[in-house]
């Protein structure tokens, strides 16, 4: 399975065209499409989102039942079946107009080719209406679900999309992005991503593409992170003369390599999975890889010594990413991601951390961003000049649901000192238990 790349140009980011022409001949055939953006000016044909993309649906398979009825039948006044309607449910709709259906055609007695008579009268088949169960979500628990991941296939992230869906399709991509994009352009139903080591800390970029695009956090898991030093077979230790992997791999098995003896070089790769598949494509029986076990059985490489990385407690925190957010709960331990920016003034931070900590609200993590927005604000002062003072973004995990009133109030208290404000999930805490000495 190749990895998916990202889009040459933003005209490949459309995933469908709004479009509407008149068929020829025969029954109405019904598209609909989608996109998950936000505030832009969607034109006639897509609808701003899923649950108004399926009322739309809903309003226009009534429609074309419609349309079969006689006109004195037929609801709306004077206008007919020409009326659009302006909500269900509360929800926002679109004018949709459809190209009336031949009722003879519907009939099965269509005129074919320009002749007054169907060849052989055979009925045409009755294209069926679009219903609500057609256009139910994706299942959940992990069936069947595609869910994208950065890396190539034996990368500790296949390993944590598993974890989290055991019976999904895995998708891999090759950069973090583009695991975002699949899953908002509906290539992917779901996107498994890391955002922390226990060992080497945050990975920015994925916090920094959290911000930029509009994918809900619903999930997490913490995976072992289990090191191996393989080669080709049939190489020894001592006829290595390079160890590549992912940077932060060679890092977390520093000490290890130093006790194996190996005087070997350090060269960082993009990922661990992907160091190995390159030894094996280029048979190269003087390098060596770090990556996981499952990587040597993929790739038929041999393992010179298991487990080296200098700490067992090696855990990767990973985050389960959809276009929708779920519910709420107060049935079982749930996190909340937020990010902020502060408004000017000191001790903002202050005030705004000490609204979580009068509630007895326990904050798992905190990590500041550069603003790239605004990265830089003046302070003019008439005694002592300008001063300059870096601008950042806060996020911040605590350890409460949304569906809770004391973490409802602390945001409704941090919004009061912050610019920007913007919850990127309430979802599960991963509670499974793990121990030090498993692999991964």
């Amino acid at each position: 399975m190749q990895a998916l790349s990202p889009p040459p140009s933003s005209s490949s980011l459309i995933v469908g065209t709004s479009r509407r022409r008149r068929p020829p001949t025969g029954p109405l055939v019904v598209h609909c499409i989608h996109r998950s953006y936000d505030s832009v000016n969607f034109p006639a044909g897509v609808v701003s989102s899923r649950s108004d993309w399926q009322s739309s649906c809903a309003i226009l398979s009534s429609k074309v039942v419609g349309q079969e009825q006689p006109p004195e039948s037929r609801s709306g006044g004077d206008n007919g079946p020409a009326d659009s309607i302006a909500s269900v449910n509360g929800h926002k709709t679109i004018d949709l107009d459809l190209v009336p259906i031949d009722k003879a055609a519907a009939d099965g007695t269509a005129a074919v080719g320009g002749g007054g008579s169907n060849n052989g009268n055979r009925p045409l088949p009755m294209q069926k209406p679009l219903t609500i169960t057609d256009l139910a979500p994706a299942p959940m628990h992990g069936s069947q679900l595609r869910v994208a991941y950065q890396g190539v296939p034996g990368a500790y992230s296949e390993a944590a999309a598993g974890k989290a869906y055991p019976k999904c399709e895995a998708i891999p991509c090759d950069q973090f992005e583009v695991a975002f994009q699949a899953v908002e352009l509906w290539i992917a139903d779901r996107a498994v991503l890391p955002v922390e080591n226990s060992l080497g800390g945050s990975i920015h970029r994925n916090y920094d593409l959290l911000l930029r695009h509009r994918l809900h956090i619903v999930g997490e898991v913490q995976l072992p992170v289990h090191h191996c030093l393989m080669a080709l077979p049939g190489v020894r230790k001592e006829y290595i003369t390079r160890v590549i992997s992912h940077p932060q791999a060679l890092a977390q098995c520093e000490h290890t390599l130093t006790k194996l003896g190996l005087q070997a070089a350090r060269e960082a790769v993009d990922d661990t999975a992907g160091a190995a598949e390159y030894i094996a494509a280029n048979n190269l029986r003087d390098t060596a890889a770090i990556a996981s076990a499952r990587a040597a059985e993929l790739y038929g490489m041999q393992i010179l010594a298991d487990g080296i990385q200098d700490d067992c407690g090696n855990v990767t925190r990973f985050v389960m990413l959809a276009r929708e957010p779920i519910i709420p709960r107060t049935d079982r331990p749930f996190k909340t991601s937020i990010v902020f920016a502060h408004d000017k003034g000191t001790s903002v931070l202050f005030k705004v951390l000490s609204a979580f900590a009068f509630r007895n609200i326990n904050l798992t993590k905190i990590e500041s961003r550069p603003h790239r927005n605004r990265p830089i604000r003046l302070v003019d002062d008439a005694n002592v000049g300008t001063a300059k003072h870096f601008e950042y973004l806060f996020y911040v995990d605590f350890e409460a649901s949304m569906a809770e009133v004391r973490a409802q109030n602390a945001l409704a208290e941090v919004q009061e000192f912050a610019s920007f404000l913007r919850v990127l999930g309430s979802y599960p805490m991963d509670m499974t238990p793990w121990s030090p000495s498993g692999g991964d």
